[in-house]
């Protein structure tokens, strides 16, 4: 019990550097809210709430995932194709706290519904989703980011975010270029029209 008890924390540790939300003060959080208006909003748009579908919804995603993927993108250890062509450039000159400061910046942001798309799609990918599709090995989407896919610290939020966006996710999750094995597994056995389903499904889903 002890142990496991430990391994969350080493891993939160390990993600965020050892900075705790509440060690994120005014000049910090102040400071982030420039570079989140000045630069990040370019694609990301006004507080994370992006309009161009091919960049991702930042607003309300969890701070210690935020977080994560940043650290991922300095590092040029995430490979997706954006990840190659911008953020791995963006991310360069930040330092741990800026963006430990940023991740909480837009993990506070109030996040939206996105587009209702057809119906008929919509419900696939519901059923996917929640139930997943045993006699094709796909697991519910909902064991690992939660019933509404409000995501959790270390799963990311998924309602609301753009069909564009979550399509090259599962094709970079498929080809391995975003190297995640638990979804490259999953994405091997998704077919394009399931993966749009649920992209679909996932859209509609507000806060």
């Amino acid at each position: 019990m002890i142990r496991r008890a430990l391994i969350p924390f080493t891993v939160l540790m390990l993600v965020t550097g050892g900075l705790r939300a509440d060690e994120i003060d005014g000049s910090l959080r102040l400071a982030a809210e420039r570079i989140a208006v000045s630069t990040c909003a370019t694609c990301h748009g006004p507080r994370g709430h992006s309009i161009a579908p091919k960049f991702p919804v930042l607003a309300g995603q969890h701070a210690n995932y935020l977080l994560a993927q940043l650290q991922a993108f300095k590092a040029q250890t995430r490979g997706d194709p954006d990840a190659l062509g911008y953020m791995w450039g963006m991310a360069a000159p930040l330092d741990d706290t800026t963006m430990a400061a940023l991740a909480d910046y837009y993990g506070r942001q109030r996040p939206e519904a996105g587009q209702r798309g057809d119906p008929a799609l919509t419900a696939r990918g519901q059923q996917i989703y929640q139930q997943g599709d045993a006699t094709a090995g796909i697991p519910p989407c909902g064991a690992c980011h939660g019933p509404h896919a409000d995501g959790t610290g270390m799963y990311p939020r998924l309602a609301g975010q753009h069909v564009e966006y979550l399509m090259k996710q599962l094709r970079s999750f498929q080809s391995n270029l975003r190297n995640v094995a638990i979804m490259h597994g999953i994405a091997q056995v998704l077919p394009v029209h399931d993966m749009l389903a649920v992209a679909t499904y996932l859209q509609s889903l507000g806060p």
